[in-house]
């Protein structure tokens, strides 16, 4: 399995470059990326296995130029099906954020 994730700032309708994402497995901390030039992290240098797993945003920190609501945003997910690719997109602007599964 493998996992991957977007992230679009959506006050300026643009890819949210090098903001920290932390990928954690149940307790345990899997890796840690930065986004790239177009807002996604392709590969974390891990396999995605079956069990709870979260994506943490360091959204404070990359928002650190303007105020903000949110320090960090987590998005915690089940992966049951351990054949399917998990891609988890963010859209994110100061005061507001969604998620969704994605494909």
């Amino acid at each position: 399995m493998t996992l991957s994730t977007h992230v679009l700032d959506a006050v300026n309708g643009t890819p949210a470059t090098d903001l920290r994402v932390s990928w954690y497995s149940g307790p345990s901390l899997v890796a840690t990326r930065r986004t790239d030039a177009d807002g996604r992290i392709r590969e974390w240098g891990a396999v995605l296995e079956p069990g709870i797993h979260r994506l943490v945003f360091a959204t404070g920190e990359w928002f650190a130029d303007r105020p903000a609501f949110y320090p960090e945003v987590t998005v915690t997910f089940e992966v049951t099906d351990a054949s399917a690719h998990h891609h988890v997109p963010l859209l994110l602007s100061p005061f507001a954020y969604s998620t969704y599964r994605g494909s």
